[in-house]
């Protein structure tokens, strides 16, 4: 009992000193709810070693894809760009929202609506920057970043999705839908690109992926450029659907996205 009694006490005092060093805020991955219509939803939010509300920064909204979904506010940080933060820490000197898909559902309508109310309330409580807000998200998550993207043009300084889509393929995964604002368009991809505008653009996909076909983030790409946006594309070879990992564990990505401002 002694050993668990001194043990609870080590860890509540690097707990402390933890929050001592953030100025009075606990970091790491941090629990979070948001009630909306009175469902209450939980989300993660990643807050680096040395955050001190004394200056903004920057903030990552990042979507998780069809497989992390679920209430328990913790399966999103598993997969992808969490990861990638648990990885290489030193690369993050950002706020990150992580929020969390109910089961069955996409990153469409209300479901968008609570990712942005995510988003607000981070920038809100830890000094978030509005002209540094990115946007990224992976597979289900990469066709919620251009839904966002479409829905709030010029808010993010610059969004990446990877192995996304426009378009949901055919006869494929029934876990993604064609974004709503290109529905019955002859070029839906066009729509999206002009949408989307000068935003800054790195698409991401492997080159092998049967899930969401790599043509999805091929046609954006071209959109894009056809449109003026300098877009970036890596479509990775020998690589299928789970692009996230060499995506979000590139260095580059996130030297590219924290330069970019509004």
């Amino acid at each position: 009992m002694t050993r668990w009694l001194l043990a609870g006490g080590l860890i509540m005092t690097l707990f402390n000193a933890a929050v001592a060093a953030a100025g009075g805020h606990a970091t790491g991955f941090l629990d979070r709810t948001l009630t909306r219509d009175g469902q209450v939803h939980r989300y993660q939010v990643f807050v680096p070693a040395d955050f001190t509300p004394d200056r903004d920064w920057p903030v990552i909204l990042f979507l998780h894809g069809s497989g992390e979904r679920g209430d328990d506010g913790m399966r999103q940080t598993q997969v992808g760009l969490p990861s990638a933060i648990r990885w290489s820490r030193e690369r993050f000197a950002a706020i990150v929202v992580m929020p969390q898909l109910p089961a069955g559902c996409t990153w469409t309508g209300d479901m968008a609506d609570m990712a942005m109310a995510t988003l607000e309330a981070a920038v809100a409580e830890f000094h978030g920057d509005a002209d540094r807000l990115y946007l990224t998200g992976l597979s289900l998550g990469g066709y919620g970043t251009w839904l966002l993207a479409t829905e709030h043009p010029g808010k993010f300084a610059a969004i990446a999705p990877v192995c996304g889509g426009v378009v949901p393929p055919p006869g494929g995964t029934t876990s993604v839908v064609q974004l709503p604002a290109t529905v019955g368009l002859a070029d839906p991809y066009a729509e999206t690109a002009r949408l989307v505008g000068a935003t800054p653009t790195w698409i991401f996909h492997g080159a092998d992926d049967t899930v969401i076909p790599p043509s999805e983030s091929r046609r954006m790409a071209e959109a894009l450029k056809a449109a003026g946006n300098e877009a970036r594309f890596i479509e990775f070879p020998g690589v299928g659907h789970g692009a996230w990992d060499p995506a979000y564990g590139s260095a580059e990505l996130w030297v590219w996205m924290f330069a970019q401002a509004r």
